[in-house]
């Protein structure tokens, strides 16, 4: 279950580039602090997708909520 969330909110995401060592920047909307950077698309998307995992787990076990996503058209 948790795993359906972690893609269909990487599904959710967006990337642009930014001037920085890791111009891959990425974010969930609405998931906040769920964002990350990468020297390549892929790179960043990896790095979003354990932010994510680690979020979820510290969400659940501080007992907060997990918005709902829903399923996305795509």
């Amino acid at each position: 279950m948790i795993i359906e969330y972690v893609n269909e909110a990487l599904k959710r995401a967006r990337y642009e580039m930014i001037e920085d060592k890791e111009p891959f920047y990425g974010e969930v909307a609405g998931l906040k602090g769920v964002w990350a950077t990468g020297k390549t698309l892929e790179g960043c998307r990896e790095r979003l997708g354990e932010v994510l995992d680690g979020w979820i787990a510290v969400r659940l076990k501080k007992g907060l909520r997990i918005p709902f996503l829903g399923r996305s058209r795509n």
